[in-house]
């Protein structure tokens, strides 16, 4: 018996011994997550510039833009001044595009979300006639370009007595961004277990309240992750916004783009203007970032 105990105690201490690793391979795991860290604020860092360059460069003054880089500020920070953004305000072309810019985006990111989340539902757990060719249709449209539909879309428009209106850019984006909500939508809702809709709808729901009580809440990462994406595209684009506006239908894109060819007259205002136009966006996307993430791997996770 003392023999055995004394074996079963040498071949624990065998086993207990680690395993020597190679000194370089300790080195790496040890700088690995700092370095890793450092690697990402660094790149960070370097995608902030231009975002920085422009926020200085509209507190600075006209003189001082046209007179040094703005990277001096930082040895005179005393020079920063708002008169860029008062004049900015003063400026009925710049104000008028940012109010036209709000008319256009938010309708054309509601209605998108709303017929995409109406429409994805339906895809995916109503029975109709030709469901899935229906479906195919749609998904089919993701891969047309918009230029293909520029010149015939203006027609329509032209004929039908809205062209150069802020309903025409928001129809056009509005139709332009249905097959991708749609797309994503769908496949979404249908990932929701049926016996949650089934015991839903043996306590009576209806289609639209089992719509509106269970699937929407639900789908609430996917429908903002949709939201973000689609007022990313709007609120930037300026090729749709080109076409199928006039001068008092402008958004803010083709306005600032417009002040670029007076650059040398204007340039106090084109730097506050280019922030705004960034920055309220960027304000959207980390508003809703956690819901973006969560959308994003929802697909991953289920």
């Amino acid at each position: 018996m003392t023999a055995t105990t004394e074996g079963v105690r040498k071949a624990g201490a065998v086993r207990a011994v680690p395993v020597r690793r190679p000194v370089g391979a300790r080195i790496v795991e040890k700088l690995g997550g700092g370095l890793v860290r450092v690697v990402l604020i660094v790149v960070g860092l370097f995608w902030l510039v231009p975002t920085i360059g422009l926020l200085v460069s509209s507190l600075r003054s006209p003189q001082d833009m046209s007179g040094s880089g703005w990277w001096t500020v930082f040895t005179e920070p005393s020079r920063l001044t708002v008169d860029s953004y008062e004049k900015l305000l003063e400026n009925s072309d710049i104000t008028n595009s940012l109010l036209n810019t709000v008319l256009i985006t938010v309708p054309a990111t509601v209605l998108v979300v709303v017929i995409g989340a109406l429409a994805g539902y339906a895809f995916a757990w109503m029975e109709f006639p030709g469901r899935d060719w229906w479906f195919l249709g749609v998904v089919s449209l993701l891969v047309v370009p918009v230029q293909v539909a520029l010149i015939p879309i203006a027609e329509l428009f032209g004929n039908i007595g809205l062209f150069g209106s802020i309903l025409g850019v928001i129809l056009f984006h509005t139709g332009y961004g249905l097959p991708f909500a749609v797309f994503l939508l769908r496949n979404f809702f249908a990932e929701i277990p049926r016996e949650l809709l089934e015991a839903a709808r043996l306590d009576g729901a209806g289609e639209l309240r089992l719509f509106a009580r269970v699937v929407m809440p639900l789908g609430g990462p996917a429908i903002a992750s949709l939201g973000i994406f689609q007022f990313l595209w709007v609120w930037n684009d300026m090729l749709v916004a080109l076409v199928f506006t006039k001068s008092g239908t402008q958004p803010i894109t083709v306005a600032l783009q417009t002040q670029v060819r007076q650059f040398g007259n204007n340039i106090d205002v084109l730097a506050p203007g280019a922030f705004l136009s960034m920055v309220i966006p960027l304000a959207v996307f980390f508003a809703f970032q956690r819901q973006f993430v969560s959308g994003v791997m929802a697909g991953a996770v289920k």
